[in-house]
């Protein structure tokens, strides 16, 4: 009974999520040069290479893959910082420096997924702007952890502040991105940096500096 469930080595499940994944993969490429509010169900399919059935086998609706599409390019992002700064040794400024260095290459290095992450998603509806706040939560959050893990002293306590220095960091690489990335990165990097530490001051070391 088995292999009957199975076509070509895969079963049902599989190839609905493998279809899932051309899905959200050809929407990143879709938005990314056209712009969500421009581009319909019948582009993204045809980017995914399947027909509408199955894209509705996979989300009720447009806004429901604009999600998916925009977890996708979350996962994929915080995957390389979090990478990146496990690889790192030193102090807490070392640490953020590599982390923003590693953000703002991976936003140059995709310019399709950057405009989703930063410019698609942004007023939607509802629901997909708190897909957007939970993210820009957790991308705060990594911030913090990456530059105040023991120094103590800091405001990172503080959410709105907080929010305030991701909106900082988003607005520098979107910025920059519209700049046609007319500034060298480590400018870029040094800007977001300055604006971390108001997060934690007290990373920096008396008569140090940021290094920046």
């Amino acid at each position: 009974m088995a292999d009957r469930r199975l076509y070509r080595g895969s079963s049902a499940e599989e190839r609905r999520a493998q279809r899932r994944e051309q899905f959200i993969e050809a929407a990143i490429r879709v938005y990314g040069e056209q712009g969500y509010r421009h581009a319909t169900v019948k582009a993204v399919c045809e980017a995914a290479g399947l027909t509408e059935r199955y894209f509705y086998e996979s989300f009720s609706h447009s806004e429901e893959l604009l999600v998916a599409s925009f977890q996708a390019v979350k996962d994929f992002l915080f995957g390389e910082l979090e990478k990146a700064v496990a690889g790192t040794s030193g102090d807490a400024i070392g640490r953020t420096r590599t982390m923003l260095q590693t953000y703002y290459e991976v936003l140059k290095g995709n310019p399709q997924s950057a405009r989703v992450f930063l410019v698609e998603i942004s007023g939607v509806s509802p629901a997909v702007d708190r897909a957007l706040i939970a993210a820009l939560e957790a991308f705060g959050e990594l911030i913090t952890r990456t530059l105040t893990p023991r120094e103590g002293g800091g405001a990172a306590d503080e959410p709105l502040l907080r929010a305030g220095v991701v909106g900082g960091v988003l607005h520098i690489a979107l910025s920059w991105i519209l700049s046609g990335y007319s500034r060298p990165i480590h400018e870029v990097v040094n800007a977001a940096l300055r604006l971390c530490l108001v997060l934690n001051p007290g990373a920096v070391k008396p008569g140090r500096g940021s290094g920046v």
